[in-house]
């Protein structure tokens, strides 16, 4: 009797450590997925960033979501195109007299970034179908997931909402729209490595309270920043004032306030604006610099501390970067440097924020639970 009893024992063992082991396999494949929704994602925002600094964002005057997957095709569709674009303020203020081959310079990026946004909605939903309906993800996934989509979704309306401010009397697209659109991207992305980090393996538990709180803090106070930096695109706010450390001969400049009510300026005013995405970088550079410290004092020697070392050290090389864009009044390589370098810097936020969580529990084997006597 005792010894059926062990051999049930051990079989129960063995199933458990089977599921066990078919949960960590479906892990890995869902984040590997998750990783090539990432690398998408930051095609998908350095386009939509080139398509900004080539003011190619209004060339397409229409939403079309299914139709507009297919280009103007031969010389007849492209007149049409164009015939539209001339309508439009920007044409006729700005870009008064130009070619049909300088349009369609600016028609190709807006229809790149266009196309890329359909694709990433593809990569992401026909992949989460498939996991879902096959049973190979995890209960607790499912919401996060969906809501992921869900944002994807609103993004796409969003998108066409920030054009369709710059069609009718503006000569571009409103900043708060554009701010909003860059942010909405970016908090994609972070939700999206925030969930592949989960499934993927931990060499350490958790860390303290404390660390995990202001870890979770420097992601927001990333994505505040970029935010910001939304802000700056939209009013081009970068083109100006293109010294440091002094801003129009000053630490603090004047005209920060000049147009009433004064909380506009943080939105409407360039200089103030861009002072603003300054000191957020001075911000974000010192929350890394004391989160490290704190870390170093309370869990030395742990990967936790070594991360907030080298996100230290990401920070200040993205510092290095923005000054440089901003000395060289923003050449679009190093503007989409900086853009792209902000990216990693959020995906790493998320990625230690996450590993000081600790990753997504295992279920215990059932043996392990109901042992039999």
């Amino acid at each position: 009797m005792m010894a059926a009893t062990l051999d049930i024992s051990a079989s129960s063992a063995a199933f458990g450590q089977t599921t066990q082991e078919t949960l960590l396999r479906n892990r890995r494949f869902v984040r590997f997925w998750l990783y090539g929704v990432l690398l998408v994602l930051f095609a998908l925002v350095l386009v939509g960033g080139a398509t900004r600094l080539t003011e190619s964002g209004l060339s397409i005057t229409e939403w079309k979501p299914i139709h507009g997957v297919i280009p103007p095709l031969g010389e007849a569709e492209w007149q049409e195109e164009f015939a539209k674009y001339r309508q439009i303020p920007e044409y006729q203020q700005i870009n008064k007299g130009m070619s049909l081959a300088e349009f369609k310079t600016i028609f190709w990026w807006e229809w790149a970034h266009r196309l890329l946004a359909r694709s990433v909605g593809f990569v992401f939903a026909l992949p989460l179908a498939f996991f879902w309906l096959s049973g190979r993800l995890e209960n607790h996934l499912k919401p996060k997931l969906l809501g992921i989509l869900a944002l994807g979704g609103l993004q796409g309306a969003v998108g066409w909402w920030m054009v369709a401010s710059g069609l009718v009397e503006r000569v571009d697209v409103s900043q708060y729209r554009l701010a909003t659109h860059l942010t909405i991207a970016c908090l994609i992305f972070a939700a999206t490595a925030l969930v592949a980090r989960g499934l993927a393996p931990h060499s350490t538990g958790r860390a303290g309270e404390g660390t995990r709180r202001f870890a979770g803090w420097l992601v927001i106070a990333v994505l505040f920043q970029i935010y910001l930096g939304g802000l700056v695109a939209g009013l081009r706010a970068g083109m100006t004032f293109n010294t440091w450390p002094l801003m129009d001969g000053a630490l603090v400049p004047g005209g920060l306030f000049t147009q009433h009510p004064a909380l506009i300026n943080f939105f409407e005013n360039p200089k103030t604006v861009q002072f603003m995405h300054r000191l957020g970088a001075y911000l974000v550079l010192a929350l890394t610099i004391w989160h490290a410290a704190r870390v170093l004092r309370a869990e030395p020697g742990s990967p936790h501390a070594r991360r907030a070392i080298l996100f230290v050290i990401l920070v200040v090389l993205q510092a290095a970067v923005g000054i440089a864009t901003l000395l060289m009044v923003v050449p679009i390589g190093w503007a989409l440097l900086h853009q792209g370098m902000a990216l990693v810097a959020l995906a790493f936020a998320c990625a230690h924020w996450r590993a000081t969580k600790g990753g997504y529990p295992l279920p215990v084997p059932r043996a392990a639970q109901d042992e039999i006597y």
